[in-house]
C-alpha cells in the first residue's frame, strides 16, 4: 500500500510508475538520512518528495528546502525535472537557483523574498550564510538535500559545505538533512561525514553490460589518446541512440574529438563538452543532448554527475577510469533508468592500459569501490568559515566551537586547534598581528565581531575554496620583451630547480631562476630534457585499482587476453615479473644511456615524487641523471652512468635527505602556501573594482611566507601547507606506505630493454618529438624498441580478445 497522498499517487499512476520502496522509506524518515541508490533509481525525486508533499498540504511561506549540488549544470537539470511534477500535480511552488550564473537582480530579490525551493552550490550557500539577514532567511528552513555527496567528501569544497550545514542546523533547529549518492564504498563513513544520519539502501538494480570496445587495430605500446580507434568509436556511436564518450583531460578530449570528425564519414552530429568551454557553449550542447539532437558528446568530468538524459544508451570510457567509483558513476549515465542495465565500453589507450581497464571491470563486477583518502577538515577552510560567520554578525567562541565540532570533517577538532584558527582570523597570528591589514576581528562583551564592518565586502568577494590555476610565463633570460617562449602550469614550474631542463614548444630549456610568475630559461639546442613529462594534476589510479593491476601482472596475466599474457610471459623470460612484497628494479643500457626501471604500482603522483627524489640523489652520487618518466604503475630514470648499487638509492636516511634537498631547491612550498593562504583569507584575489593579478598575489604571498618561516615557523598556515603538500600534490602518504611495505629490492641487471620497460621508453621518447615527422618517427622508435626487447616476436592481437566479456570475467559482463 502506497504512503503517497492521493494526488501524488495519481500522478505516479498516470506515468505508469509505482513508488520504489526507498522513496517511501525516505518519505517516512523522521531524522537525517543518507540514501544510497543506483543511478536511475529515482533518488533525486525521493529526496524532493517530502518537500513537495509538505508544501502541497500547507501554505508555507519563505525558504523551505535547499538543494546543494557540486555542479551548476545540475541545478538547471534539477529545475527542469521538478517543473514536470509541480505543473502536472498542480502545485503552487516556486523553485529558483542561486549560483554564480544567477543574475544580480534575482540574487538581491531572494534576500527579501526567497523561493520555497532553492537550488544552489557550496560556494553560494557559504555566501548566503555570510549575509546579515541569514538568521532570518534560514530560520524557517525545513529540509536540506545534498546531492552527489560522495564527490565532495575528500575536498576543501566538502569541508566548506559541512561547515555551512552545521551553521544551518544552528540557525534552524529541527532541520532535516538528506544526503543522496549512488557510488559509495562505505555508506556508514559518508553518513558520519554529513554529521550523522540513518543509511537507507535501495535495491541494487540490474548488473551493467560492461566490457572492452572491440577494435580493428591493436592498441599502441604507448600513448594516452585512444585516437587509433576513432573509426571503431564512430561505428559504436552509429549503432546506439546516443553516446557519452568520456576522456580524462580537456586537451585529450579536444584531440579525440578532432579524430572522430575525421572518421565521421556518416556525418553523425557529435559535440564537445568540458569546463574550459564557455557557459553558453556548454548550455547549447546540454540542450541539444536533452532534445536528442546529438548522437554523441565527447566530455570530461563536466558530465560525470546527475544530468538525466534518458536516451543515452551507451557510455564509452577512453582509457582506464583511474578510479573504480568514477567508472561506476559514468556507467550510470547510460540508460538512466532503474529497470534497464547500463551499457558501457572501455577503450584501452595502450597495451598496458588493457590490464588496467580489465582490472576496473573486475572490480565493478565484484562490487568493490575505492574510497577517498581521508584527512581531517582543512584548517584554512575553517579560518575562512570563521570570517564568513563574522560577516553575518557577532558570535560567541564557545558556541561556534560546538557548532564546528558537529561538522563531520571537524569532529575531532580540539579547542586549541579551533582557538589557533580563531586567533589567525582575528590578527593573522603572532608574526602578523602588528600589521593593521590583518587585524580583522575583535572581542567585545564576550562576542567576536568584525573590527571594521566594511571588511565584509572583501571577505564575501573571496568566499570559496577553488583557487584558479595560474600560468607561468617562460622567458629567455636576457631576451627582453621579445624573449617570451610560452606558458606552463605554475605547479609544474614550482617543481623545477635551477639547472633542470624541460621541453616546451619543441625546445629543450634549462631553468635559470623562478622569479614571481616568470621562469627564466636558456635554450639548449643539443640537450635532452631532464624532466620530459610531468603532469601532477592528471588523475592517478586509486590504491585499490593499482593493487588489482599489480595482482594481475604478478600472476602473469592469467585470464587476460592472449596478447597481454604473451607480453608478460616474455617479461618473465627476459627479466622477471614483479613479486609480492618486493620492488622489481631493472637496470639496463639503451642508446648510450643507462636506465633504472621500477614497478611500485603506487600511483603517478607518488612515482613523480619518487622520480624527483631519486634523480636528485643520483645527481649527488655523480650518476648524472638525464630525466625520468612516471606512470601510474612504473617509474623509469635515465642517467649517464649506471646504477651499480640500487639499495644505496633507497636508504631511508639518504632518501629523506635527498627529498629535503630537492624541496629546498624548488619554490613548491611557496606556491602551495599561496593557495592555502588564499583559502584562509590571508590573501585576496578579488578586490572591489579590481582583480589582483597572479603576479601581485605571488609577490605578496612570497613575502608573507618568508616572514612566517623566519619568525613563526610553527604558524597555522605553514602547517596547513605541509599537510596539503603531503596529501595532495606529492602523494607522500602512498610513497611512505610503499617504503614501509617493501622489505627489499628485486634487482635485475640485463643488457637490453625489457618488455615491461619498452613502453616507458616510448613515452619518454614521444615527449621529445615535435614537428611534421612525429608519427613516423614515433613508429620507427617503437619498431626499434620492440625488436630490442623481443616484443616484435609476439603476434598482433586480434580485435576479439580485447573484448573478453562474460566468458572471462563471469556472468553479468556482456559479451
Amino acid at each position: 500500500m502506497s504512503a503517497l497522498p492521493p494526488r501524488f499517487q495519481a500522478w505516479f499512476e498516470a506515468r505508469g510508475w509505482q513508488p520504489h520502496p526507498h522513496q517511501i522509506a525516505l518519505l517516512q524518515a523522521k531524522g537525517d538520512s543518507l540514501l544510497i541508490a543506483p543511478t536511475g533509481g529515482g533518488k533525486t525525486l525521493a529526496g524532493f518528495l517530502p518537500t513537495l508533499i509538505e508544501l502541497a498540504e500547507s501554505d508555507f511561506k519563505g525558504l523551505h528546502t535547499i538543494y546543494v549540488s557540486p555542479l551548476k549544470a545540475l541545478t538547471a537539470d534539477i529545475a527542469r525535472n521538478l517543473a514536470s511534477p509541480i505543473a502536472e500535480i498542480g502545485l503552487r511552488i516556486r523553485v529558483e537557483d542561486r549560483t554564480g550564473d544567477t543574475p544580480a537582480s534575482k540574487r538581491s530579490r531572494q534576500r527579501v523574498d526567497p523561493p520555497q525551493i532553492l537550488l544552489t552550490t557550496p560556494e553560494s550557500l557559504a555566501l548566503m550564510l555570510s549575509w546579515p539577514q541569514a538568521a532570518k532567511i534560514f530560520a524557517g528552513l525545513r529540509r536540506v538535500l545534498l546531492d552527489e555527496l560522495h564527490t565532495m567528501e575528500e575536498s576543501r569544497r566538502g569541508d566548506l559545505l559541512m561547515l555551512g550545514l552545521a551553521r544551518l542546523r544552528s540557525l534552524s533547529p529541527g532541520l532535516q538533512v538528506t544526503g543522496l549518492s549512488a557510488t559509495v564504498d562505505d555508506p556508514e563513513r559518508l553518513a558520519a561525514y554529513m554529521g550523522g544520519a540513518e543509511v537507507l539502501r535501495a535495491g541494487g538494480g540490474l548488473a551493467p553490460d560492461l566490457g572492452l570496445l572491440p577494435t580493428t587495430a591493436p592498441p599502441p605500446w604507448a600513448g594516452a589518446g585512444g585516437r587509433y580507434a576513432a573509426a571503431d568509436v564512430i561505428r559504436a556511436v552509429s549503432e546506439a541512440k546516443s553516446t557519452l564518450i568520456f576522456h580524462h583531460s580537456r586537451a585529450q578530449a579536444e584531440l579525440f574529438f578532432q579524430a572522430l570528425w575525421l572518421a565521421n564519414s556518416e556525418g553523425l552530429p557529435i559535440a564537445l563538452h568540458h569546463g574550459s568551454l564557455s557557459r553558453e557553449a556548454r548550455g547549447k550542447v546540454e540542450a541539444a543532448m536533452a532534445t536528442g539532437a546529438l548522437r554523441a558528446v565527447v566530455a570530461t568530468s563536466s558530465l560525470d554527475l546527475g544530468i538525466d538524459w534518458g536516451d543515452v544508451d551507451l557510455v564509452i570510457q577512453v582509457g582506464s577510469p583511474r578510479k573504480i567509483r568514477q567508472l561506476v558513476q559514468r556507467i550510470g549515465r547510460s540508460n538512466h533508468r532503474y529497470d534497464s542495465p547500463s551499457k558501457a565500453r572501455l577503450l584501452p589507450v595502450n597495451r598496458f592500459d588493457v590490464i588496467e581497464c580489465l582490472a576496473a571491470i573486475e572490480a565493478v563486477r565484484s562490487g568493490d569501490l575505492d574510497g577517498p583518502e581521508h584527512h581531517p577538515g582543512a584548517p584554512e577552510v575553517l579560518c575562512q568559515h570563521i570570517l564568513n560567520t563574522a560577516c553575518a554578525g557577532p558570535f560567541a567562541a564557545d558556541a561556534l566551537f560546538a557548532e564546528v565540532r558537529s561538522a563531520g570533517p571537524y569532529g575531532a577538532l580540539s579547542r586549541a586547534e579551533f582557538d589557533d584558527c580563531l586567533q589567525f582570523a582575528a590578527t593573522g597570528g603572532y608574526a602578523l598581528k602588528a600589521y593593521d591589514r590583518w587585524q580583522r576581528l575583535m572581542e567585545r562583551d564576550g562576542l567576536w565581531r568584525l573590527r571594521d564592518p566594511r571588511a565584509a565586502r572583501v571577505i564575501r568577494m573571496n568566499i570559496g575554496t577553488i583557487v584558479q590555476r595560474e600560468m607561468v610565463r617562460v622567458r629567455r633570460r636576457g631576451g627582453g620583451e621579445g624573449g617570451l617562449i610560452g606558458e606552463i602550469e605554475e605547479r609544474f614550474a614550482a617543481t623545477l630547480r635551477p639547472g633542470d631542463s624541460f621541453l616546451l614548444g619543441g625546445q629543450v630549456l634549462r631553468v635559470d631562476r623562478f622569479k614571481e610568475l616568470t621562469l627564466e630559461v636558456t635554450p639548449r639546442p643539443k640537450g635532452e630534457p631532464k624532466i620530459p613529462a610531468f603532469n601532477g594534476d592528471a588523475p592517478g589510479a586509486s590504491p585499490e585499482l593499482s593493487a588489482r593491476v599489480a595482482r594481475l601482472v604478478r600472476a602473469g596475466g592469467t585470464g587476460l587476453p592472449a596478447p597481454v599474457q604473451d607480453w608478460l610471459a616474455l617479461q618473465a623470460e627476459r627479466s622477471r615479473l614483479p613479486r609480492e612484497g618486493r620492488l622489481l628494479c631493472e637496470i639496463f643500457p639503451h642508446q648510450g644511456a643507462h636506465n633504472l626501471a621500477l614497478y611500485p604500482f603506487a600511483g603517478k603522483r607518488a612515482h613523480q615524487t619518487l622520480g624527483l627524489i631519486l634523480s636528485h640523489h643520483m645527481e649527488l652520487a655523480g650518476l648524472a641523471p638525464l630525466g625520468f618518466i612516471a606512470t601510474d604503475h612504473a617509474l623509469l630514470i635515465r642517467s649517464a652512468l649506471p646504477v651499480t648499487d640500487p639499495d644505496a638509492l633507497f636508504d631511508p636516511a639518504a632518501a629523506a635527505e635527498g627529498f629535503e634537498d630537492w624541496r629546498a631547491g624548488t619554490s613548491l612550498l611557496k606556491r602551495v602556501f599561496r593557495d592555502v593562504a588564499t583559502v584562509a583569507g590571508l590573501l585576496h584575489r578579488q578586490l572591489p573594482g579590481a582583480r589582483k593579478t597572479g603576479r601581485q598575489a605571488s609577490f605578496s604571498s612570497d613575502i608573507i611566507f618568508e616572514v612566517l618561516r623566519r619568525h613563526e615557523p610553527d604558524h597555522l598556515l605553514l602547517r596547513a601547507t605541509e599537510a596539503e603538500l603531503r596529501h595532495s600534490l606529492l602523494d607522500l602518504d602512498r610513497l611512505g606506505d610503499l617504503a614501509q611495505s617493501l622489505p627489499q629490492l628485486d634487482p635485475v641487471f640485463t643488457d637490453r630493454v625489457t618488455p615491461l620497460a619498452a613502453p616507458l621508453l616510448l613515452e619518454m621518447g614521444r615527449v621529445r618529438l615535435a614537428g611534421a615527422g612525429q608519427e613516423r618517427a614515433a613508429a620507427r622508435m617503437a619498431e626499434a624498441l620492440m625488436d630490442q626487447s623481443g616484443l616484435s616476436s609476439l603476434r598482433e592481437p586480434e580485435p576479439a580478445p580485447l573484448n573478453p566479456g562474460g566468458g572471462a570475467l563471469g556472468p553479468g559482463i556482456a559479451r
